[in-house]
């Protein structure tokens, strides 16, 4: 707000009649008579009690907010009846901002406000007043509670929630369309003056859309605005208080106004004609190509359906209307061929799915064109005049008879010949042969219903030009049935006759198979081959027979078994027939027929064993003589280990004989105690285990000097011990143990000791020391123990 607006509103605000400047007196009203009452107290028997009554005129307080000058802001004053302006009375202010945002005069009751006030933070403020005697501290007037109200100016300028909003309306709508609302608020007191007023108004975006002063409700100003034209605006809009008039707050905010997509474009192909080509020999379902019209739209409003609608070839083509291209592809309906037609002319069709009726003058919204497909000729490979052949023949035909013929031709307008042949995976017995020349199929092995009654073929035609291009055909052969095989027993009969038969008793029925099938059925006829004066045969007319006998008693010690042969025969062209054995036991049976023992030798058999238990146990023997040879020969076979497994292994090596020495008591074996010291050898010792072939004068060892290294002593020991022809002659293992100088009480080894115990002194551990006193004592005494025995 500019310095002169506040100057103005100032002197107005002057000029009408403020009641902020007009003194709150504090008046006191007139006494009232005194009242009478009808009760009288006790304590006041004869005296009538009189009320004073205290009249307020009380008013608000106005202020006005903003305030700009460098004095306080005279808010009022507040005065007393009682104030003799003797300075007698003190004002006192509390409430709201009391003390701090007002503070009062406490001698003449005026009211200042000591800062700038903003309405928009606070309207209005409540205070309590009160008058007191300055001496006394007493109130002499009761407290009162008043108002102070900001008067509000315009200080705020309208705002809008949203500095950019987005809206949308569909094109084409007519003229006061609404298209979005926008509203803005303003700070200030709608309930005084025209501060909070708004107006609205367009700023930007003419003259497409218009905005409603009062509401702020954009609408279209335009009819007919087109989306394909411009798509986007910018619309800024303005809101102005105090009703819009000069001097008036503004603010201002941007509206993004999309128009939306209506269908008001029809389809339109970009050509009338489109030629397209395919080969004639493109399977049924190939893709010759596409169409595509344009539609201006978007979304669903721009989708399109397309359709054949007339044309020479709407049986051999169809058109597929695919959903995310927006593409008609045209593929093929039927089996093409260049030597028939080559030129078909379709008309297309595409129109839209989705409408708007408020459109429709605009249309149609539909379009049409001309598609020509032209069909190249391609190589074909030969044609069969079949899918598939079928030809029968019967089995018993000679060899080389042709059964069938297939043919096959050239469609294309060379007219190639055409060579034939059999694909061999399928005929692997090679039954069967083929023409080249002219597709006549004849058989090159005998044929057996019986082995296969079908066979299926595959012939492979090829032109003679174009060997590489083949067709195939199957062929299926039939064998047709002839009687050639003679009937036979359907299972194997085991077949007994019971000691004690008697004549016409049944002992067992038969029937038979034939591997035929002739077209009447089986039919079977049973006989003997000769009279059997034990046996006959019953035929039973169902392709069954029994065997009966013909006599009482039957002895198994005379005879165990009778062969009875049946004939067999069908009725059949020609009759065939086959001779069967029948095997019949004689067996001991029970009363009731049931079978005990059939052979004459089980008789003789006593008691014991079954054949199966004398099995298992000679199995088991024999188990156990071949783990025993196995054991024996592993014994045999078990070689002692050599000590080193290969010569290049050179390493030192542990060998380990498993023998045990005698230990310390063991005197008789070689004596190692010289490798232990080298200064205790005096004389070389000869072995005691041994007798010597020859003897050697014992050489003395020399000592070792004090600076000897350990490996000089060991190598020389090592020489030494090679060198000696009392060493023993077996392996052994020598150790060269240095254990350095040799000491004042030389070995204690009792290996180093004479062949008898008196040949030791002990005298000389007395001269060691105390610690050697217990082992003087022990030997001592045992050699003072021996002399005096």
């Amino acid at each position: 707000m500019t310095v002169q607006q506040v100057l103005l509103l100032l002197l107005l605000w002057m000029w009408l009649p403020q009641p902020c400047h007009t003194e709150m007196l504090f008046r006191r009203t007139p006494e009232l008579r005194a009242r009478s009452f009808g009760g009288r107290s006790a304590g006041n028997e004869g005296k009538a009690m009189h009320r004073q009554k205290r009249g307020w005129m009380w008013n608000q307080f106005f202020l006005l907010e903003e305030y700009t000058g460098s004095d306080y802001q005279y808010v009022g004053k507040l005065h007393s009846d009682q104030d003799k302006g003797d300075g007698s009375l003190k004002y006192i202010l509390s409430g709201d901002g009391a003390g701090t945002l007002f503070i009062i005069d406490e001698k003449t009751g005026d009211i200042h406000a000591t800062r700038r006030i903003d309405r928009e933070e606070k309207a209005f403020y409540t205070l309590r007043a009160q008058a007191i005697n300055r001496r006394t501290l007493r109130p002499v007037e009761p407290e009162s509670e008043f108002v102070i109200k900001i008067h509000d100016i315009n200080d705020n300028e309208p705002t809008f929630p949203e500095k950019i909003y987005t809206a949308s309306v569909p094109e084409m709508s007519v003229v006061g369309t609404s298209v979005v609302q926008v509203t803005a608020t303003d700070a200030d007191d709608p309930s005084y003056g025209n501060s909070a007023r708004i107006i609205y108004s367009i700023l930007q975006g003419q003259p497409y859309f218009s905005v409603e002063p009062e509401t702020g409700v954009i609408r279209t100003a335009l009819p007919n605005m087109n989306r394909e034209n411009r798509e986007q605006y910018q619309v800024v809009i303005q809101a102005k208080d105090m009703g819009g008039q000069m001097g008036g707050l503004s603010g201002t905010t941007t509206v993004n106004i999309t128009l939306t997509d209506v269908n008001d474009n029809p389809p339109r192909f970009p050509q009338s004609t489109i030629h397209l080509r395919v080969p004639e020999s493109s399977p049924v379902g190939t893709a010759v190509g596409s169409v595509k019209a344009t539609d201006a739209d978007t979304g669903e409003n721009a989708e399109v359906e397309y359709r054949i609608v007339d044309g020479d070839g709407t049986d051999m083509f169809d058109i597929v209307t695919q959903k995310d291209t927006q593409e008609g592809i045209i593929t093929v309906r039927k089996p093409l061929d260049y030597e028939t037609r080559r030129l078909y002319t379709l008309k297309v069709e595409a129109e839209n799915t989705h409408v708007d009726p408020r459109f429709y003058y605009l249309g149609p919204f539909k379009d049409t064109t001309i598609v020509k497909i032209s069909v190249e000729d391609v190589d074909e490979p030969p044609v069969f005049s079949r899918s598939s052949y079928l030809f029968e023949v019967h089995e018993d035909i000679e060899l080389g008879t042709i059964i069938g013929t297939v043919m096959a031709r050239d469609p294309d307008s060379a007219s190639s010949p055409i060579r034939f042949s059999l694909d061999r995976h399928t005929d692997l017995d090679r039954i069967f042969n083929i023409h080249s020349g002219n597709g006549s199929i004849y058989t090159s092995k005998p044929l057996d219903r019986e082995i296969s009654q079908w066979h299926n073929l595959s012939v492979i035609a090829a032109e003679i030009n174009n060997p590489k291009d083949t067709t195939r055909v199957p062929v299926y052969v039939r064998i047709l049935d002839v009687n050639d095989n003679a009937p036979q027993f359907a299972v194997f009969y085991d077949t007994f006759v019971c000691e004690n038969a008697r004549a016409g008793q049944l002992i067992q029925t038969i029937s038979a198979v034939d591997k035929d099938d002739p077209l009447g059925g089986q039919k079977f006829f049973f006989s003997l081959a000769a009279v059997n004066p034990n046996f006959t045969v019953q035929d039973n007319e169902d392709n069954t027979a029994r065997i009966l006998t013909r006599r009482n008693g039957f002895s198994r010690h005379e005879i165990s078994t009778y062969l009875l042969p049946v004939v067999i025969s069908d009725n059949d062209y020609p009759i065939q027939s086959s001779t069967g054995t029948l095997t019949i036991r004689v067996c001991a049976c029970d009363s009731r027929g049931n079978m005990q023992s059939c052979s004459a030798e089980a008789l003789l058999l006593p008691a014991g064993l079954s054949t199966g238990a004398l099995v298992a146990i000679l199995l088991c023997i024999i188990i156990l003589l071949v783990i025993v040879v196995l054991f024996a020969a592993l014994k045999r076979q078990r070689k002692k280990e050599p000590l080193i497994l290969s010569k290049e292994d050179i390493r030192d090596n542990i060998v380990s004989y498993n023998d045990e020495g005698g230990g310390e008591e063991d005197t008789q074996a070689f004596d190692i105690g010289t490798l232990r010291n080298p200064a205790a050898v005096e004389d070389k010792k000869l072995r005691r285990d041994i007798l010597p072939e020859n003897l050697f004068v014992p050489r003395r060892t020399p000592s070792a000097p004090d600076n000897t290294d350990v490996r000089d002593f060991i190598n020389q020991r090592l020489k030494e011990h090679d060198s000696d022809p009392s060493a023993p002659p077996y392996d052994s293992l020598a150790t060269y143990a240095y254990e350095g100088n040799d000491s004042i009480a030389e070995s204690l080894s009792s290996l180093e000791s004479g062949t008898t115990e008196g040949d030791q002194n002990y005298d000389y551990l007395r001269e060691w020391g105390p610690r050697f006193n217990k082992l003087a004592e022990m030997y001592g005494g045992g050699e003072s123990d021996k002399d005096a025995s």
